[in-house]
């Protein structure tokens, strides 16, 4: 059997994944299910990538140590992947024991071999992406990958030689078409990085501690990207000490991978500094690095800092894991970035998922359980299928599986539901009521109802990859076990005679303005929530002398009243034990009067005395807040006069 061993780059255990990031093991997973259908061994990778500064500072604001904040994250994912319905065989995390035992033996290879050496590295640094940049790289003073500042950095580092495999490198990708993909992106790498002129890679840290030791330099740990990159193989079973032919037999049989999918900002370490690593190591390169575009929200990156970041689980809570997937792998474009909108995650639900599927599953299935006792009907003497349908039938299966082995997952998606669309068109055209009306058409409307029967069965069967629950689910419906990709190759494999399952509705249509409405009002109350606990502006620190400077003293309310013409404003007379005086302050619309008489509070009595509305004011009464003001009341027993400090 025909091996196929695919990868995802394994998330940074920083933050939980937002729905671009899921988007990556979605896809990853349709192609895995998409190769098993086409009878290959297949062998799906992924996991997480544990260690570098920037872990190590998120650990220390949180107050635990990296381990342990890594765990937390690395959890997180993983049950997000679980949730998303990925059919992983093998989740790395780069904290595991066989993979740091693994990247230590490579380092000291490198070292040993003269591909790494010892020196200073001085320039910009990027600690959200972990990646050093030149002064031309670093535009403006910011990373050219994610668009955050950059900081200049300057510390001992071991750097590798990668100029001593470009010309390699470059030949390998020139006579390997498709090694790179998108070609515009191969051209990139080649043009931009390659021959402009690649700088020697720094492979150690030594400002930081959270990473896998040096073995013969215990100041350094080694750079994240050495220790990322390398989990495609010590995944499988990679040890350092032997060559290809001595490697266990699991490790020959995987590798080299059939697919690394990445994202695009990634590129560069997996068609450039990966491939060298591997050509160091004597190991053949992987066949190809296929670099997908961003999701964005609208037109921007998503982004925490915008607030415009989404969730997969959260939008499976709402739409189902399907309807999630399939939104995922529609909208995203094969070169290009997609977009996602809560406008158009309904969009899609509603058109494709409720309505071209979900409603012809309904109606076909109503219209056999109505004209035939809910029993799949053989077809009439005539020729079993239109022409038309069956023309859009055989153009979905090879146009779909066309589509998906060149990695246009939306493009393949498109050419099942429009065979779907052709069947709901073919209802229209053959019209099953009219044709129940007479037993002369009987034997037409068996055929009808059985080439509906069919499609619906043949798209379950291409839609497995991508829906797989919702494939399930038609395949009960259809009561058939005919579900494995060898059943399409010729149309009628639906069995005559037997009866359907139970019906129940697959996709709930979504009223989008009660929806939109709905996510509004969760919207303004989580900004409330936020803004109710998120830390206050601060005035600049002061001194105690400053502090003691400020006199205040316990005042007893005597009196209080309105100021005519003033609706925020109280005229109060209060007693300090050493004189009385007159104060105003605006909490008419929080405090009656009455509510105030007798009360004590705390007066700032050496403020400089003012006029309110005409009113003289002399002192300021403390009390908190801004929208709902509160009045800093003091107990009973405190003696009027008395200094508060």
């Amino acid at each position: 059997m025909e091996k196929f061993y695919l990868t995802t780059a394994i998330a940074y255990a920083s933050r939980k994944p937002h729905f671009g990031n899921t988007y990556e093991i979605i896809m990853s997973d349709a192609f895995a299910r998409f190769q098993k259908r086409m009878g290959k061994d297949v062998f799906l990778c992924t996991g997480t990538d544990e260690h570098g500064q920037k872990i190590e500072d998120l650990a220390t604001a949180a107050g635990i140590s990296p381990k342990e904040y890594v765990d937390r994250v690395s959890a997180e994912i993983k049950g997000i992947w679980d949730l998303m319905g990925v059919e992983y065989d093998h989740f790395i995390r780069t904290t595991d024991g066989y993979h740091t035992a693994a990247v230590r033996k490579i380092f000291k290879k490198f070292f040993d071999q003269g591909d790494i050496y010892k020196g200073f590295y001085e320039g910009w640094y990027c600690t959200p992406c972990e990646s050093f940049f030149t002064a031309t790289q670093a535009v403006d003073g910011k990373c050219p990958d994610c668009g955050r500042p950059v900081a200049q950095a300057k510390e001992e580092a071991y750097f590798f030689k990668m100029s001593n495999y470009v010309d390699r490198l470059i030949k390998h990708i020139e006579d390997n078409p498709g090694f790179i993909e998108p070609e515009s992106r191969k051209r990139e790498m080649v043009n931009n990085f390659l021959k402009a002129g690649l700088q020697d890679l720094c492979v150690s840290r030594t400002s930081f501690k959270w990473g896998i030791p040096v073995d013969f330099d215990d100041k350094h740990v080694t750079y994240v990207w050495l220790d990322a990159l390398t989990n495609y193989i010590t995944a499988i079973g990679y040890d350092p000490d032997k060559s290809f032919e001595e490697q266990s037999e699991k490790f020959k049989k995987w590798w080299p991978a059939d697919v690394h999918i990445i994202g695009k900002d990634i590129l560069r370490f997996h068609t450039i500094y990966w491939p060298i690593f591997l050509m160091a190591l004597g190991l053949p390169l992987p066949k190809k690095v296929f670099g997908h575009p961003w999701f964005n929200f609208g037109n921007d990156k998503m982004s925490k800092s915008k607030g415009n970041v989404v969730y997969a689980d959260e939008l499976a809570e709402i739409f189902g894991v399907d309807a999630v997937r399939y939104y995922a792998l529609s909208e995203m474009p094969y070169s290009s970035d997609g977009s996602i909108t809560y406008e158009s995650v309904i969009s899609r639900y509603n058109n494709d998922l409720a309505n071209n599927l979900g409603n012809l599953v309904s109606r076909t299935h109503a219209m056999t359980k109505k004209y035939f006792g809910g029993v799949v009907p053989t077809p009439g003497a005539e020729e079993p299928i239109d022409g038309e349908l069956y023309a859009a039938v055989k153009d979905a299966i090879s146009a779909s599986v066309k589509n998906m082995n060149a990695y246009h997952v939306a493009d393949s998606l498109e050419d099942i539901f429009t065979m779907l669309r052709r069947a709901n068109k073919y209802i229209d055209e053959t019209m099953p009521w009219v044709l129940a009306k007479s037993e002369e058409s009987k034997p037409r409307l068996a055929t009808v109802i059985y080439n509906l029967l069919e499609v619906i069965r043949v798209a379950a069967v291409l839609l497995v990859p991508y829906i797989p629950t919702t494939a399930k689910n038609v395949f009960s419906q259809l009561g058939t076990d005919k579900t494995e990709f060898e059943s399409v190759k010729e149309f009628g494999a639906l069995e005559a005679g037997k009866p359907l399952g139970e019906a129940f509705t697959l996709f709930a249509r979504i009223d989008e303005a009660k929806f939109l409405e709905d996510m509004e009002k969760k919207r303004a109350e989580a900004e409330a929530a936020l803004a109710a606990t998120a830390e206050p502006e601060h005035e600049a620190e002061i001194g105690i002398e400053h502090f003691s400077g400020v006199e205040l003293r316990c005042a007893e309310v005597l009196t209080c009243e309105p100021i005519p013409k003033a609706k925020k404003l109280l005229k109060l007379t209060v007693d300090l034990g050493y004189e009385k005086r007159q104060v105003v302050s605006g909490i008419a619309k929080f405090y009656k009067p009455e509510e105030l008489i007798g009360r004590k509070v705390v007066l700032v009595t050496n403020l400089k005395p003012c006029k309110l509305c005409g009113v003289d004011s002399f002192g300021m009464i403390l009390a908190s807040g801004e929208e709902d003001v509160r009045v800093v009341f003091l107990d009973k027993d405190v003696k009027n006069g008395d200094r508060i400090h």
